[in-house]
């Protein structure tokens, strides 16, 4: 089905009201110390700025895919 033939009527057009309700809710974060190769490390860090956030979505898809199991 293409965008256009979506019918859409029947939903609510969210205005500045619902975005000054709106709540960010963000998971908490936690510091830890991990030792990792230091290859992998690098590699990371080449990527740019962010590293450790691509880590941790990383990290998380592995746990996302084994807590199912």
């Amino acid at each position: 089905m293409n965008d256009d033939e979506i019918d859409t009527s029947d939903i609510p057009e969210l205005d500045e009201e619902f975005f000054n309700q709106a709540e960010l809710r963000l998971p908490v974060k936690k510091p830890v110390t991990i030792r990792l190769d230091s290859d992998v490390l690098e590699w990371f860090k080449e990527q740019g700025q962010g590293y450790q956030t691509r880590i941790n979505n990383l990290l998380r898809k592995y746990m996302e895919t084994h807590q199912s199991r």
